[in-house]
């Protein structure tokens, strides 16, 4: 297939989690023989942190403006055979205009952040990826995160007719078991950019922790932390985490944490990127609770949970061998069910039934 996207990014994983994503998916379509464009508006702070310049047999379109590329996307999206347009794609409405004007092409709109898109309409603000038309007129809409009242208000307020989940993905090849650094050591890790709606989360799971156990060792690696972040003595701090260290990182803790936005907390079957990228690496997961966790990775066997503080630092005291068992089992499941390559798969079948839904559907109505 010929696959086109409109992204926020793929070139930098500076603060966002859509980068790694898809880099995961894009190699792996490649690598079966599918064909990918990814447009990406080149602005400064991703520039400044680009990780990425361009994407294996396939094709990376950095651009200043819309206007400079309007013509070069009507042209890629005539010529392929489905356009997705994603959630934060800072030129959305213009991609989906330019792509709902086409008849061969199947529109795809995926939503890397849906809980966010549905706390905006429910709160009455406007989401800037979304036009006044809502989703009506995509062949497929694709979820981040799932669950039946999701889907269900994603129908009501957006009228999205066919949406189905396409779930966080791990790169194996990216992340996976490597020898521990010691400037990564810690006994509690974790990994993700500044959200004020995890701050209350992470600190009861996190900073609490780390001031009653002075002598362990706590380290937080992301971006846009604030000056006034509660940090103590023993919790170290690394700014910026390119993908290319997240496996030292993973190695180097003994446990980690994984701390899940409210909005995504709430509506539940919400796994994050970093659940798959820490099991992949063998890292033991702590994690807080949400419905629908349990499809993912099996709690007490595969991943620990944590409540409050005391669940923390009753899992800081488990043996290593026990802990290593839990990596174990979550690795395994998430080479098995978690991989880029099953999710591209996964893209791949679900773009075809959408596009042979399409094929037939005037057919059926001339009946």
């Amino acid at each position: 297939m010929r696959i086109v996207i409109f992204g926020l990014t793929i070139s930098s994983s500076w603060g966002n989690g859509h980068a790694t994503l898809w880099r995961g998916l894009c190699k792996h379509l490649v690598r079966c023989g599918h064909t990918v464009t990814f447009f990406e508006r080149d602005v400064p702070w991703y520039a400044a942190a680009r990780d990425l310049f361009e994407i294996a047999d396939g094709r990376l379109v950095l651009y200043p403006c819309w206007d400079s590329i309007r013509g070069l996307a009507r042209t890629s999206v005539a010529e392929s055979d489905a356009a997705i347009v994603t959630s934060y794609c800072p030129d959305a409405l213009a991609a989906t205009e330019l792509v709902l004007e086409q008849d061969r092409t199947t529109p795809v709109f995926y939503d890397l952040d849906t809980p966010v898109t549905l706390s905006r309409l429910r709160a009455g603000e406007a989401v800037p990826y979304i036009g006044p038309g809502g989703l009506k007129d995509f062949a497929l809409v694709l979820s981040f995160t799932g669950g039946r009242r999701l889907f269900d208000e994603f129908r009501q307020r957006l009228g999205a007719g066919n949406i189905k989940p396409l779930y966080g993905h791990v790169d194996p090849d990216i992340h996976r078991p490597v020898a521990a650094e010691p400037h990564y050591r810690a006994d509690l890790s974790y990994l993700g950019t500044y959200s004020e709606d995890r701050q209350a989360t992470l600190e009861e799971l996190f900073v609490t922790p780390a001031r009653s156990s002075p002598d362990l060792r706590f380290l937080i690696a992301g971006a846009q932390y604030p000056p006034e972040f509660p940090w103590a003595p023993n919790i170290y701090f690394v700014r910026h985490l390119p993908p290319s260290e997240h496996a030292a990182f993973f190695a180097s803790s003994r446990l980690t944490l994984n701390v899940t936005r409210r909005a995504m907390a709430e509506m539940g079957w919400c796994p994050s990127g970093r659940l798959f990228e820490a099991a992949a690496c063998g890292a033991p997961l702590l994690s807080d609770s949400w419905a629908g966790l349990e499809d993912f990775f099996a709690p007490g066997e595969e991943i620990l949970l944590a409540r409050d503080a005391s669940d923390t630092l009753e899992a800081l005291q488990l043996q290593q061998p026990e802990l290593a068992r839990i990596a174990g089992r979550a690795r395994e499941r998430t080479l098995d069910q978690h991989s880029s390559q099953k999710r591209a798969a996964e893209l791949v079948a679900l773009l075809e039934q959408s596009a042979d839904t399409r094929t037939r559907q005037p057919e059926i109505q001339g009946v």
